[in-house]
């Protein structure tokens, strides 16, 4: 899998894991939410995303995950 794919598939699962959480515990779960959607709209417009960077030290390569094919 390329850092672009993993990354997306960590926010799906973070975003889904506090939908889950505020449902089950307490709706303050949703605050993480609202920070993982926050995080990758800044990311759109900056290209700064601390996963991806992390991902790339531990030797991950990029990829073309919205280039047609």
């Amino acid at each position: 899998m390329s850092i672009e794919r993993v990354v997306m598939a960590f926010a799906g699962t973070m975003i889904l894991l506090s939908l889950i959480l505020s449902w089950l515990h307490s709706g303050w779960w949703l605050l993480f939410t609202v920070f993982v959607g926050a995080n990758l709209l800044q990311a759109a417009f900056t290209g700064f995303c601390p996963l991806a960077i992390v991902l790339g030290k531990l030797g991950m390569k990029p990829g073309t995950a919205f280039e047609k094919r």
